[in-house]
């Protein structure tokens, strides 16, 4: 109490100041220090922790995009892969420009496979060949060859439909060593050149004792070997 009777009594002679006046101050001072106190504390440097990273759940995510995506049940085998487009496997033998095997989509026709072979060589008769029939997967398409042995039209192996095969010729095997030319190229992928081949074969050699010795003729390989052996004779 002396003290501040002094430090007032002090303010008064030196500046001349009412005590009234003398305590205003002092009010002001000391709430002017609280709130720069309040204001440094409150901006103060504070440690701030980093988020922590939320993996993201797949199937939610899916489901936020556009539906519910349904989890996959544990225990169950797997989905199988979806089945790849219709496709069917023929056969194009006789007069065409690239016999063999031709996979076609499902519900080809005859015109089709043809068409995949390269098309018909000219002069082959495809009177009987219905080139609007649809084909069934594991047949053979005939253009222009002699009518197949018995025991292959039973396997299924040739198109046993009207109008899958061409004109129809001889039952009895081909004969090599009188056959003509014509005779020949009616045989499953025999040209004018091969059918010239068998016979300057046929002529050098004079005449054909065996059918293996179509082995021996230019531009006959193992395939076509299996196709022409049931279908001739020496």
């Amino acid at each position: 109490m002396r003290l501040r009777d002094r430090a007032l009594l002090w303010v008064r002679l030196r500046w001349g100041l009412a005590p009234r006046t003398v305590a205003a101050l002092t009010l002001v001072l000391l709430v002017a220090v609280g709130l720069a106190a309040i204001h440094f504390w409150s901006v103060r440097p504070q440690e701030v922790r980093a988020p922590e990273a939320v993996a993201e759940d797949p199937l939610r995510a899916g489901a936020g995009a556009g539906g519910a995506v349904p989890r996959p049940v544990a225990g169950a085998p797997p989905s199988p892969p979806p089945e790849p487009a219709g496709e069917i496997v023929v056969d194009v033998a006789g007069k065409v420009h690239r016999p063999g095997v031709q996979r076609l989509p499902a519900g080809s026709r005859v015109a089709d496979a043809l068409r995949a072979a390269g098309g018909v060589r000219a002069g082959a008769d495809v009177t009987g060949l219905n080139r609007a029939r649809v084909l069934m997967d594991g047949e053979q398409v005939r253009v222009g060859l002699p009518q197949a042995p018995a025991d292959q039209a039973a396997s299924g192996a040739t198109g046993g439909a009207a109008g899958a095969s061409g004109p129809s010729g001889p039952a009895a095997p081909l004969s090599l060593s009188t056959a003509t030319k014509e005779q020949l190229e009616t045989l499953p992928g025999v040209g004018p050149v091969l059918a010239q081949h068998i016979i300057d074969h046929r002529t050098e050699s004079g005449g054909f004792r065996s059918v293996d010795e179509l082995r021996q003729v230019s531009g006959i390989g193992d395939r076509r070997f299996a196709d022409l052996r049931p279908l001739v004779q020496p």
